[in-house]
């Protein structure tokens, strides 16, 4: 399942992004020269955080038969040390439905072990970018 990125148009920095079969759209904000028409790549990683967290809490609860009616996740971040490798990330998670303290806190536990944000803290990254060998045009 590749993602993959393409210009729209050469006049600006909206690009759409295809995953299976969904497209979405990123552009960069207003202060770094782009229009703010979609989601930074920043902001498609802590969305990633924050989805990952609330489908991990639903489908544990699911499987627990736990109460839960509803979750939100909200998430903001500090990048103002990015430049030297660290970028903070504080999440809000609200657990909707009658819960007992003991189930708030299971699923406040689960919410740190969904797989991205493993993948965020723990996972050794590799990254590797190979140019194509593809047409070239103008």
């Amino acid at each position: 399942m590749p993602v993959t990125v393409n210009t729209l148009n050469q006049d600006n920095f909206r690009h759409s992004v295809n995953i299976n079969n969904h497209e979405l759209f990123t552009d960069l904000p207003k202060s770094l020269g782009g229009d703010d028409s979609a989601p930074s790549p920043h902001d498609y990683f802590d969305a990633a955080l924050a989805s990952c967290k609330a489908l991990t809490v639903k489908l544990y609860a699911q499987k627990k038969d736990i109460p839960l009616t509803g979750v939100t996740v909200e998430v903001t971040h500090d990048a103002t040390e990015e430049q030297r490798g660290k970028y903070k990330l504080n999440v809000k998670l609200t657990l909707k439905g009658v819960l007992t303290d003991e189930q708030r806190d299971e699923l406040h536990r689960v919410a740190d072990r969904c797989p991205v944000h493993k993948l965020m803290t723990t996972a050794d990254v590799t990254i590797e970018t190979k140019l194509s060998e593809g047409a070239f045009s103008q």
